[in-house]
């Protein structure tokens, strides 16, 4: 049995497409939680009476919005289908948005124009709101700000739209509004060039303090949907299966919570506040992963808001070019898929910063590889060896390279990870070099 919607000051209801669906629109963009109107619906019985020809309206929907709303909200809506009492009907979701006031292209920044959610109604929004939020409006966007250089090509960025049923055409800089007012490339085109200067760092530290670092990967001077997929292969190859054997069989689990990883991700790189040219940062311990983004929460957002999910894209470009891409789920998704599987308190809040600490499932340190009891014995029999003739040996500085020969172990990544880096955690081995942990000359040298 399908269950009804109710009106409220975040949900409209309509029967069909109308002429005041912008309106609406305006008013959920103009306020603060953003809202989700529903076409197909009744607004009496409240029940699903379906779309028909629901295609052409999807697409006569999106020309709607690009054409009569005022400043460009392509990045802050998504329309989707839905099937309920065995019909379909269509939900607009609409984000706040940071460019207040919103209004109809063709009525102009009036109060014929600008409207505001009040209850489950819009209403026309008075002058003074209207003049003090254009006073207000943020102008340092990456949209605004020109890029740093106006040569920029975008290979990489056409390459991953033709995997999509979409393409680039002639006019791509243009319709991802990738350029400023007077034609010139912006900052969010910048960030997706092929070549830039911002660079995504993931750290990896031998503890659980920033004492010893051991890798400083660095992803990035090329478009920033390259960096992101590099970030995401990275920690997917670092978040392990671990398993251990239980009365009722074989359990296993991963370090981190899959879905939740990527979702924050994917929302520290496309929420980041790259004005001030900080990239996010993502930092490995041994029994964490910290996400570091620029930007404390949205002006006017409370904590409580931003848990709920709703959602001020810091960058609709960048959100547009995203969800093109199928790397993004609908609006205010990502925060409520990370509350899934972690409570709040992995957030931190500050004026400049929003960091999220997603803790390593403990209790996994069996390497899915053993399978019984006695297998995990006998490998725990064979690593203590292991340990005691690399430490013996080390006992002089040594490269990992004559460590490894030393002990006849060929996979590199398995050595560091089983071996090496729990050692230098411990403090049993130490780096000749620690202020450059990746030089060639790095030696270990037994404590």
């Amino acid at each position: 049995m399908e269950k009804l919607l109710q009106e409220s000051n975040r949900i409209e209801l309509k029967r069909e497409l109308t002429d005041s669906l912008e309106k609406e629109v305006v008013a959920f963009l103009n306020y603060k939680d953003g809202g989700v109107i529903y076409i197909g619906v009744d607004d009496i019985t409240r029940e699903t009476i379906g779309i028909d020809n629901i295609d052409d309206v999807q697409l006569r929907i999106k020309d709607r919005f690009k054409h009569n709303i005022c400043p460009s909200i392509m990045g802050l809506f998504d329309v989707v289908v839905e099937t309920a009492n065995d019909r379909n009907r269509l939900k607009i979701t609409i984000a706040s948005g940071s460019e207040k006031p919103y209004y109809l292209s063709k009525m102009g920044m009036s109060s014929k124009g600008c409207y505001i959610r009040i209850g489950s109604a819009s209403e026309p929004m008075p002058v003074r709101m209207i003049e003090d939020l254009f006073s207000r409006r943020i102008r340092n966007s990456i949209g605004i700000i020109k890029s740093r250089t106006q040569v920029l090509t975008f290979s990489q960025l056409k390459i991953y739209y033709n995997e999509t049923p979409l393409s680039l055409n002639e006019q791509f800089a243009h319709n991802l509004e990738l350029l400023t007012e007077d034609g010139s490339f912006n900052y969010a085109a910048y960030l997706l060039a092929d070549t830039n200067g911002v660079s995504i760092k993931v750290a990896k530290y031998a503890g659980k303090d920033r004492v010893h670092l051991i890798e400083n990967e660095e992803y990035g001077y090329c478009s920033l949907v390259k960096a992101t997929k590099a970030v995401l292969e990275k920690l997917k190859v670092e978040n392990k299966t671990f398993a251990r054997i239980t009365a009722s069989g074989r359990d296993e689990r991963k370090l981190l919570n899959p879905v939740a990883l990527r979702e924050a991700v994917i929302n520290a790189i496309i929420h980041n506040n790259y004005t001030n040219e900080v990239p996010p940062k993502f930092e490995l311990f041994t029994d964490r992963l910290e996400i570091t983004s620029a930007g404390g929460l949205p002006a006017g957002f409370t904590e409580d808001e931003f848990f709920q999910g709703y959602s001020v894209p810091q960058n609709k470009e960048l959100m547009r070019v995203f969800r093109d891409l199928d790397m993004v789920e609908q609006l205010g998704s990502g925060v409520p898929r990370i509350l899934a599987y972690y409570p709040h308190s992995v957030y931190r809040f500050t004026t400049n910063f929003i960091r999220l600490v997603l803790p390593f499932d403990a209790g996994y340190f069996v390497s899915t590889g053993q399978p019984t009891d006695q297998a995990t014995d006998q490998a725990t029999d064979q690593a203590t060896d292991q340990v005691e003739a690399l430490l013996q040996f080390c006992l002089t500085p040594r490269s990992t390279k004559e460590i490894m020969r030393h002990l006849g172990l060929k996979h590199h990544p398995h050595f560091r990870q089983s071996l090496l880096l729990p050692l230098i955690a411990s403090g049993k081995l130490v780096l000749t070099i620690p202020e450059k942990p990746s030089s060639p000359n790095q030696r270990y040298l037994a404590t």
